[in-house]
């Protein structure tokens, strides 16, 4: 229990010392993407098309089932292979899973979803970068995610999302929401320095006063994807 009680303590410090924080968000202009909880996962969500990226070019919506839908957003995560693929609900995780995940690690995996203009919510937090500030997000992105082709994808939770192999190992100090708050400290904004469970992620960001907020950046047609 003090090992517990030791790491839950450290998590909340780690999560409250920032990184980049001399950060402030933009305005206006640049580009609106979403923090998202399922509250115990993060994920960054992201127009599927900015003149910055086409992540339509490396995560083709044609690996999902639905993938006819009129999809104007990305949400990209990465967490342990064995908890994504085989807990399709928290109540299907057992705690000789959690004891070994911690205990040994576990095999990273990416999980892909798309969706058609989410709204903002308590559970999706926007967050506006500048032009140059979602660049460096996106180049995180990349350099953490898979890169063979063609990639290894698993089936996912439903008919819009995907799972991807991934490098990275799984551990208690390399979380899932510990590499969100990675991929937005690479970015420049200001994120907790450790941050393993969401909360410590999530508390960076204010929920929005506009429901729209998150979808209205991207409500225009898209262009076919470049082949």
């Amino acid at each position: 229990m003090l090992a517990v009680a030791l790491y839950l303590l450290a998590a909340w410090i780690g999560s409250s010392i920032p990184r980049n924080g001399d950060w402030h968000e933009a305005t206006d202009g640049g580009v609106m993407i979403g923090l998202e909880t399922n509250g115990v996962h993060t994920a960054l969500v992201m127009p599927l098309v900015t003149p910055a990226k086409d992540w339509r070019t490396q995560f083709p919506p044609s690996d999902v089932r639905l993938a006819d839908r009129p999809y104007t957003h990305i949400s990209i995560s990465w967490g342990e292979r064995e908890v994504f693929l085989n807990t399709p609900t928290w109540w299907d995780l057992s705690p000789l899973l959690v004891l070994k995940i911690l205990t040994q690690g576990g095999e990273g995996l990416a999980h892909i979803a798309f969706y058609a203009r989410p709204a903002a919510s308590d559970t999706m937090r926007p967050i506006r970068l500048t032009d140059a500030q979602y660049a460096r997000l996106v180049t995180s992105i990349e350099a953490h995610l898979p890169r063979n082709r063609p990639m290894v994808k698993h089936a996912g939770y439903g008919g819009s999302d995907v799972f991807y192999d991934a490098s990275g190992r799984y551990t208690a100090v390399n979380t899932c929401n510990q590499w969100t708050g990675n991929r937005l400290a690479d970015a420049g904004v200001k994120i907790g320095r450790w941050t393993p469970f969401q909360s410590g992620v999530m508390k960076w960001a204010k929920p929005a006063s506009d429901p729209a907020a998150l979808s209205l950046p991207a409500a225009r047609t898209l262009a076919p994807a470049a082949r």
